[in-house]
């Protein structure tokens, strides 16, 4: 049982990490500040090194967080379930990616993530490794028309949703991404499981 200055520490670190997400997300890494994240996380500046290090500590802190919160939004359902709940279950969680304010982090992240050297390259990577791991896993369970593998269609579908987000976030006022969404689904259902109408 964690002890109450543990429990205080880990309490601090995820505001902190909260803040700098958003942050991050809105400004940009590199025009970030620790007075920034200190002023949006209520928490002392000098308080941030001594938890993550460096800001580029925090960065990967904040990347690992990413990772973890998009594993849990594609959280796949059990091997007992029909091919198109899991379907629906994938499309509700790329629905909640689109939505949650912090995605927005790896569009501002981007640039970052593909300069030479990068720190974030790694962890940028698998973020995209794990929607296209959740993405594959359910066509893996289905037979797919022939010259199609799962791997292929995980890039092209996961390349689908990062699109959506990323059109979305320019031009809110003319994307539709749960209409985007639900096209999406109609496509694919029709192609992977056409005896289903695209139902």
């Amino acid at each position: 049982m964690a002890t109450r200055r543990e429990q205080t520490s880990h309490e601090s670190s995820e505001r902190i990490l909260a803040a700098a997400a958003e942050l991050f997300a809105a400004k940009g890494y590199r025009q970030t500040t620790f007075a920034d994240v200190a002023a949006r996380s209520g928490i002392s500046r000098g308080s941030i090194p001594w938890h993550f290090g460096s800001k580029e500590g925090l960065l990967l802190a904040v990347l690992e967080r990413s990772v973890q919160l998009v594993s849990a939004d594609l959280a796949e359902p059990g091997e007992a379930q029909a091919p198109e709940a899991g379907f629906d279950r994938l499309v509700e969680g790329a629905q909640a990616m689109l939505e949650a304010p912090t995605t927005k982090l790896f569009v501002t992240l981007l640039v970052e993530a593909l300069e030479p050297g990068s720190p974030i390259h790694g962890r940028y990577v698998e973020i995209h490794e794990t929607v296209r791991g959740h993405c594959r896993r359910w066509l893996e369970r289905l037979p797919l028309p022939p010259g199609l593998s799962a791997e292929m269609l995980a890039v092209t579908i996961s390349g689908a949703v990062i699109g959506i987000h990323q059109q979305w976030l320019l031009a809110p006022d003319r994307v539709d991404p749960k209409g985007a969404l639900v096209a999406l689904r109609a496509m694919v259902t029709s192609l992977v499981m056409p005896t289903e109408g695209g139902a």
